[in-house]
Parts: C-alpha cells; structure tokens; sequence
C-alpha cells in the first residue's frame, strides 16, 4: 500500500514537501485508515513493552510515533480548509470522528497511562538515553524531556486517563459528537455563506465601489453561474465593502446577509455543543468549560481573562459612543436621516476623509501585493532575523496560485523551512485568514518546518497589479508573524514545535509582527506606486492621526465577541440543558452583552453565534479573549522595539532567542520577563487603543 499510495512514505522533495501532483482526494481515507492502524501498533508496543519505563522508551517513544498519520493529516486539513471541495467536506465529516476516537484510545489507555505516571513520578531519574537528529546541548535536551514528560501527564490526565470508566465511556461519546458538530458547524457556515452571497443585477446599485472590485463581483457571478454582480461574504459582520457602497440599500441588504449567516442550524449546533462542553468539563471536575480550558491557558482563569475584558469596556464604549456622534452627523449632513449599522463602516471613511483629510482608497495605489510581500514582510523578517527567502519556482503547491519559498540563514546559506503562501479568495476556502503547518520543526525527527500562510485576497483583473488596503497589508504581517513562529521554532520535540502554545500566547508574535506595517524603517521601502513614487510623507502622518479613530468601534466589536464565547462557555452544565432548545439565541446574546455593558448601537460583535467560527470550528473556545490577551505583550513589545532603535538586528535576535525558538518549551511569561526584563505592563495597549 505505501508504494500505491503518496501519503503513506515519506516525500523524497525538499523538505518533505508533499508531492501535491501526484495526490489526489481517494489517496486519503485509505492512507488515513492505514496510518490510524500503524500509530495503533506502535501505540500498543509502547503501553505493553516489559521494559522498565523510561522517558526514552514511554514518553520520548510516543512523541517519535505516528509519523504516518501526521503526514496525512497535515496534507489533509491544509487542503480541507484552504480549498473546501465537496468532496473534502465530506472526507472531513467522516474523518473527525475517527481522529477524535483514536485519541480517546490513546489518551484512555490504562497501561500506557501507568507507565507515563511512573516515568513522572520518577524525574529526572527517569530520563534514559535519548538519541535525536539535530545539534542539541545536554542542558536543553535534559529540560525538554522533563516538560515533556511533564506536558504528556497532564494531557493524558485533561483527556480521562484518571477517571472512572463510565465517565471515560461518557468522555468518547462526548468527544466523537463534538467533533461531529464542529465540522458540521464549519460546513453548515461555509455553504451558507456561499448562499447568502448578494447578488446584484443593477451597476448603479455598486456606486462607490472601485472598479478593480467592480470586476471582481462580475467575475464571482460568472463563476457561479449568474448574470450581474456577486459580492461574496468575509467572516466578521462588518463586510469591509460597506465602506465603499453609496446605496443605503444595498449596504443594508449585505449587513442584513452577513448576519444570517449560518442560520438557526448553526445556532442549534452552537446551544448543543455547549452543553456537552459544559457536561465535559464536569466530568473532570470543573464547573464550567470555560474554567476547564483557561486552566491550561497563562490566564489561569476566567475570571483573569474577564477582568481585561471589563477593565477595557467603559472607555471602549465610551470612544464608540463619541465615533457615533460624530457618523450620525456625517450622515445627517448628507440627507441620511437613519442611521444603522450597516453605516458605520461607511460614514466611518467619511469622517477619516473629512477630520483626517484620508480617504482610504489614497492608500491603496501605494500598496501593491508583490512589493508589500517582498519588499515589507520578508524583507523585515530578512533584516531583524538573519534571514533569506527565495522563491522556489521548482516547487509546486495545493493550488495553482499557491507559491513555494525557502527561507535560508542569510550567513551560512542554510535551510530552514518552506513557505507557501496561498493569498487570493476562491468560492470553496473558507473565510478569514491564517498560518497552519504541514510539517513541524523538531530535532527529534530532524524535521525541518514546512509553514503556510493563507489569505483572502480579492484578485486583481488580468494584467493589473492587486492593491491592497491598509488592514489587508497589516494581516499579512500578521498572518507572516505566526509564520515565523513556526519557521524560527528551535526545539527537540514536535509538542513543543512554534506555535503550539497556549491559544493566549499564540497571538503575540503575530500581534508584534503588524509593528512593521507603518515602521519607518519598513514603510517608505515597500509602499511604492506602480511609477516608482513613495508614498507621501504627508499622506502616512494622516493615517497615524487617523489610527485611533475608530478604536472605539474596533475594541467594542471585539470585546463583545469575547463576551458571547464566555456566555457561552461560562454557563454550568445545568445552566446549559435550561436553555431549552427553543432558546432565542439573539436573545441570549443581547443579555450578554448587556451584562457586560457592551450594548452600543450600531455596533454589533465581531462574530455571532450563528457564524462564529473561531469557538465552534476552529479550536478557540473559551479563547477568543486571547487576542487581547496577547495584545498586552505584543503593545509591550513594540515600545521595546522602538527603544532599541526600530528593526534593529540585535533586537531580532534576541526575540528570536528568548520567544520565537522557543515554542511551548518555557514557562511563557517568565520567557517574557527574561525578553523585557520585567512583567509586562498594559499601559502601551491603552495608548494605542486610546482608552487612557
């Protein structure tokens, strides 16, 4: 079977590329089924060995394991999402399940349970010699493994290993319809999505809208089969072509379908995973989800993470009560006597052109794809981390508009990792945008990290150039920031391998990354126009006045999505079932909100139950505070950054030594104060929220 099946042996490509030529859909469910078995006969052999256990022969052993299964599942689930064919969809349906019971099998193992206790029970003594294939000191080895041993007991103990085996009984059953629900969750919103997308058969209804846009909807309408203009629908409520329609109505008509995205299906799925969640967490002896999962977060609790949530609300609500005056005046000023909002983001750029004199469609000329690539994020990252990054054109990727590149030590000419960026919308990817590995970097295996970046970028037309606008630009050094994380990551085990880190760190080096956008130092070499002219002194220091307008909107929006995953997730198991299943979700949400004191009109949260993908599809589950959580380091960091002279090589090198290396191998925020020099402080995140 190996030999008939690509996805059963190792790729002989640089790096272990996946060979996406010659690996088509019906290779993976019997490689899938395959590698299931072999991980199943390793597993075995490791929990039966007569072998006194050791951290060699048990812990280190698991971790060297199911190499085969990884393979799969890192092709699969970067194609899954990044290019969702109904074909895939399906896959995806049958194979959660299977992966959710097969590591129930594993962590609910009793024999191999007992011996990982003993090897914990017994550190350090309990190490044994461990081989690796990579360069590694005596000192990180030794500490690794002990957090290694350390992490999988605790794993083992967070997935059942120590219940009763009626609740470990109840712990499968839980599982396998959680991961049910959660994939039906993403593929109920994605073709939801792709149905509720506004169809527009009147060119005049598109006023304001730019024509590389314009283009854009024509061709969206084409593709599927319609005449006129489609406008497809991203994942936050706020559509940002709300800032560009003049028709009231059709604004309306595009905030009405962002809303309704998901349906009462996705609600329906939303209440139930709730409450096994909450049962879940019961069992383990937690009273709601949300302490069950922040426990192993560097919050520690709810109530640390509602705390920054509420800290910030008063003066966040109080800026967005002002931005409002401010847009109703606009608007009443133009003869629009009712404001909603789905006019905010509109009557937002006309209140940026008329007290900042910035129309953000000035930026856009400046803001070319291929520049802000090469010439912003990577030669940002070349210049702080020692580093070059060259297109492969040798290399192929999932798609034909995904590009290959490797990322090389600038000095010695060594290999790092690969990149592969895959930038522009398509009907069948799902919204957002986002960094995922196909392959971690370890010294274990002497794997080399294979890293993707993925983006929904509007194409241009054939023969221009794509420009991009300023929060495109921003998450592409965002999105680049997660990249280097798992490219940068210097460790032994894949565990601990770049961005596996608790979901409230995670963020920060993404979150620091945006720094560069508006640096001086990265700026005015990136930001050209087609003829070869930087942008405009004047035209940046409008858009640094202009940063904090708006903060009052973005910080509300946000917070009250926080709020709606702790509603959710903070809700007792009892609390849970009394819903009822007729519950009035949007109900539920206002009171939320209302509680929080979050409730501005016109200001909606970022993302609804009904299409809030992050917390029921996407891992974030009582985590989406985590941004912020993270924003506090990252406004920390820059401040840093800037006291050291900018992008300043030295300055790279020790954040690259002290965080981005490191993975989940430290104790994070003692990490942190070894980088800073002292604990983090918020007052750099209130400033440039500007709520001080």
């Amino acid at each position: 079977m190996s030999t008939a099946n690509p996805l059963l042996a190792p790729s002989t490509l640089p790096y272990g590329l996946p060979d996406f030529s010659v690996i088509r859909d019906e290779h993976v469910m019997p490689a899938l089924e395959e590698a299931l078995r072999r991980h199943s006969v390793e597993i075995a052999a490791i929990a039966d060995s007569p072998d006194a256990p050791t951290a060699a022969n048990t812990v280190v052993a698991l971790e060297r394991s199911g190499q085969d299964l990884a393979r799969v599942l890192g092709y699969f689930f970067t194609v899954a999402g990044a290019d969702a064919t109904d074909e895939r969809l399906r896959m995806e349906a049958e194979i959660a399940p299977l992966i959710a019971q097969h590591s129930d099998d594993m962590y609910m193992n009793p024999q191999l349970f007992r011996r990982i206790d003993a090897v914990f029970q017994a550190l350090p003594e309990s190490l044994g010699r461990i081989e690796v294939k990579g360069q590694v000191t005596a000192a990180q080895l030794d500490a690794e493994t002990v957090a290694l041993v350390q992490r999988y007991h605790d794993l083992f103990l967070r997935h059942g290993a120590g219940l009763a085996e009626e609740a470990q009984a109840r712990i499968r059953e839980i599982n396998a319809e959680l991961s049910q629900l959660s994939s039906e969750f993403g593929d109920n919103l994605l073709k939801d999505t792709q149905l509720r997308a506004v169809h527009i058969t009147e060119e005049s209804e598109l006023a304001g809208v730019a024509d590389t846009q314009k283009s854009f909807f024509a061709e969206t309408a084409r593709a599927a089969g319609k005449t006129g203009w489609l406008v497809p629908l991203g994942l936050p409520t706020a559509q940002p072509i709300l800032e560009q329609l003049s028709d009231p109505a059709v604004r309306a008509r595009v905030y009405e379908a962002s809303l309704q995205r998901g349906g009462g299906r996705s609600e329906q799925i939303a209440h139930r995973m709730a409450v096994l969640r909450a049962e879940k967490a019961t069992l383990f002896g937690y009273h709601t989800f949300a302490e069950f999962v922040i426990s192993d977060e560097t919050a520690g609790t709810p109530e640390a993470a509602l705390e920054l949530l509420s800290d910030l609300a008063p003066a966040a609500v109080r800026n967005a009560e002002s931005e409002r005056k401010d847009l109703v005046a606009m608007a009443e000023a133009a003869g629009d006597t009712s404001f909603t909002a789905a006019d905010w983001p509109y009557y937002a750029e006309k209140v940026r052109a008329a007290h900042y004199a910035l129309d953000s469609a000035m930026l856009k000329p400046y803001f070319r794809l291929q520049s802000v690539v090469e010439k912003g994020v990577f030669r940002a990252a070349e210049t702080l981390y020692g580093l070059r990054i060259v297109k492969r054109s040798d290399l192929v990727g999932y798609t034909p508009d995904t590009d290959v590149w490797e990322v090389t030590d600038a000095e010695t000419g060594e290999g790092i990792a690969l990149l592969l960026t895959d930038y522009f919308t398509r009907p069948t990817k799902r919204g957002g945008a986002w960094m995922n590995s196909i392959v971690d970097q370890n010294y274990l295996l002497g794997q080399k990290p294979i890293i993707i970046n993925v983006l929904n970028l509007t194409p241009a037309p054939a023969g221009e150039e794509v420009l991009l606008t300023l929060d495109e630009v921003e998450t592409l050094f965002h999105e680049f920031g997660h990249a280097l994380h798992g490219m940068l990551s210097s460790v032994v085990y894949p565990l601990f391998s770049g961005t596996n880190v608790p979901r409230d760190f995670v963020e920060f080096p993404s979150q620091f990354n945006e720094m560069w956008t508006l640096h001086e130092d990265t700026l005015p070499v990136y930001a050209h126009s087609a003829a070869g002219e930087t942008i405009p002194s004047e035209l940046v220091q409008k858009v640094r006045a202009a940063q904090q307008f708006g903060q009052g909107f973005a910080t509300v929006e946000y917070l009250a999505a926080c709020i709606i995953d702790m509603a959710w997730h903070t809700l007792t198991h009892a609390e849970a079932l009394a819903l009822g299943d007729d519950l009035d979700v949007a109900a539920f949400e206002r009171a939320a909100l209302q509680r929080a004191g979050l409730l501005v009109d016109g200001v909606a949260p970022r993302y609804r139950t009904r299409y809030y993908q992050h917390i029921f599809s996407n891992g974030y589950a009582a985590g989406y505070y985590s941004y912020l959580w993270s924003e506090v380091l990252d406004a920390d960091t820059v401040d840093w950054f800037n006291e050291q002279g900018g992008l300043v090589p030295e300055a790279g090198r020790r954040f690259r030594e002290k965080i981005l290396s490191r993975g989940g191998a430290i104790d994070y925020m003692a990490a942190y104060r070894d980088f800073r020099g002292r604990d983090k402080d918020v007052t750099p995140l209130l400033r440039r929220r500007g709520l001080v």
